[in-house]
């Protein structure tokens, strides 16, 4: 018996699911990163102030398990533009420090450039060779928490040098997470781009806001 019409058919049905999770992932992220940078932007406008550390652990960390819970709710887009929106008004406060250096918006204009290049670099790394990344995900999950910890630890501790290996490791690890969340979309015949989607921001917004420690550092303003 001939299988390969019914192997061929469900090679396209494979690829068309993947395309259609790929496009939603994308075009709900964009819509997600636009909304974080209109709540930045008001932060900036309206001289918000730093909000506590323990209340953006909370969301970052928190948010995404709830959004989780209810994937297949009709909560799950408003919670992720809540999410996103939240802490794009967190990372207002920041983004004004940083324009306050001397050459504070190099340091900003650089460290945007990087994130997004990474971004766009990694992507379609993922997106070109295929290549199943999942083997990634246990190194990734204890690297978060040690990184997580460590930034706690240096909350109390305040130690420079640990400050700029923390970013540096943050960097590296959200260029992993970045190839394992793209890899999802391809390989996860489950996926849910909306979970895939916050997981993308989360990866952006860490390495972002890292990018800027370092290239703060590196400009000697920091």
């Amino acid at each position: 018996m001939n299988t390969q019409p019914a192997n061929n058919v469900f090679t396209a049905t494979r690829e068309l699911q993947i395309n259609k999770v790929v496009r939603n992932t994308y075009l709900l992220l964009s819509m997600n990163l636009a909304t974080s940078a209109v709540a930045a932007g008001v932060a900036m406008t309206t001289g918000a102030q730093p909000m506590h550390w323990l209340l953006i652990l909370a969301v970052f960390i928190g948010m995404p398990f709830l959004i989780n819970a209810l994937r297949n709710s009709v909560w799950a887009l408003p919670l992720t533009f809540l999410f996103t929106g939240f802490m794009g008004y967190t990372l207002g406060p920041i983004l004004s420090f940083y324009l306050g250096l001397p050459n504070g918006s190099q340091i900003v204009l650089s460290a945007f450039a990087t994130t997004a290049a990474l971004f766009v670099g990694l992507s379609a790394y993922a997106m070109v060779s295929r290549k199943d990344f999942s083997f990634m995900g246990g190194f990734l999950f204890v690297g978060l928490i040690v990184v997580l910890l460590a930034i706690v630890a240096n909350l109390f501790l305040e130690i420079p040098a640990l400050s700029l290996t923390i970013s540096a490791a943050s960097v590296i690890l959200m260029s992993g997470m970045i190839l394992y969340d793209t890899s999802r979309m391809i390989h996860d015949g489950e996926a849910n781009y909306v979970l895939i989607t916050v997981s993308l921001f989360a990866d952006l917004y860490v390495m972002f806001v890292h990018l800027l420690n370092l290239f703060a550092a590196f400009t000697g303003q920091d």
